[in-house]
């Protein structure tokens, strides 16, 4: 099994068809489509299913692609961590984070990063996350931690750290303290939700939308935390994704009809980047990998 049969297969299952990924890799699409093969027949597992114009992941592929990213990321954090003795990587970095972002993970690289390399300036800026899309896309952020659902902008790449399906957080022993709802169960009941222009929110109009019910929200905040808050003292039903709908004296309750997930990502855009740039990105997705 070599590295590369890895990244194709990731840049395939990212991008959508073979002819997309050569594209993005500079490669051949009979090269990359040998190579993927060849994966295939050492695992003896198909991971791709080509009965399609579009490529779909097999069951097989399914559990197989985060462990795929998760060596392609350590093996950048490697080769990355191997330059640094070669030579000091020095420069600006512009990263972007969403608001009211308490990921310990993101938090703790972007400050060890400034004692292990004094010659790298970091300058952090928060914002929403379909701000801060528009940013990097324009250049004026190198990358940045986003919620989004879906696909990010064109022109730009995402690294996936966590994707999520929403969740209603409610308080202990309220009527829709139940092992699980449907998303028309929450009509009668003030909806808390984030902010529009981040993933939860996206996830949850989207999903709404897509089984023909009109996505409402009462009460918006910019912190997960806020809402949860809220939610304990009886300001309505919070509508946030799985890891964030944690409270004390709250019930995280599935929503088995709300198909689109919200996710997290670290998005840069297409290209090459500075050695500092792809410094602080590795060490962000080897951290947010394992943390």
């Amino acid at each position: 099994m070599e590295i590369h049969q890895l990244r194709y297969f990731a840049a395939i299952v990212d991008e959508g068809t073979f002819t997309a990924a050569a594209q993005r890799l500079y490669v051949s699409q009979s090269g990359i489509s040998t190579q993927v093969a060849k994966l295939e027949a050492e695992l003896g597992q198909q991971l791709l299913d080509r009965s399609n114009r579009q490529i779909r992941l097999t069951a097989a592929g399914e559990a197989v692609l985060p462990l795929a990213k998760n060596a392609l990321a350590t093996f950048e954090a490697i080769a990355h961590i191997a330059a640094e003795f070669a030579a000091a990587v020095r420069g600006r970095v512009r990263l972007g984070m969403i608001t009211g972002c308490s990921v310990p993970a993101f938090l703790d690289t972007v400050a060890d990063l400034g004692r292990t390399h004094p010659g790298i300036e970091v300058s952090l800026h928060e914002g929403p996350s379909d701000d801060l899309q528009d940013r990097t896309l324009a250049g004026s952020l190198d990358l940045a931690l986003i919620g989004y659902a879906g696909a990010v902008a064109t022109g730009l790449e995402a690294s996936v750290v966590i994707d999520e399906p929403i969740t209603a957080a409610v308080p202990a022993g309220h009527r829709l303290d139940q092992p699980e709802l449907r998303l028309g169960d929450l009509r009668s009941e003030k909806i808390l939700c984030l902010s529009p222009g981040t993933g939860i929110r996206a996830a949850y109009e989207d999903s709404c939308h897509r089984i023909g019910l009109v996505p409402h929200v009462d009460i918006e905040a910019s912190s997960p935390a806020t809402l949860l808050r809220l939610t304990e003292r009886g300001a309505g039903v919070a509508v946030l994704s799985a890891s964030s709908a944690q409270g004390a004296g709250l019930r995280t309750v599935p929503l088995t009809d709300a198909a689109t997930h919200a996710r997290l990502g670290l998005v840069t855009r297409r290209g090459r980047h500075s050695p500092a740039v792809e410094l602080l990105r590795s060490r962000l997705l080897s951290a947010l990998h394992t943390g």
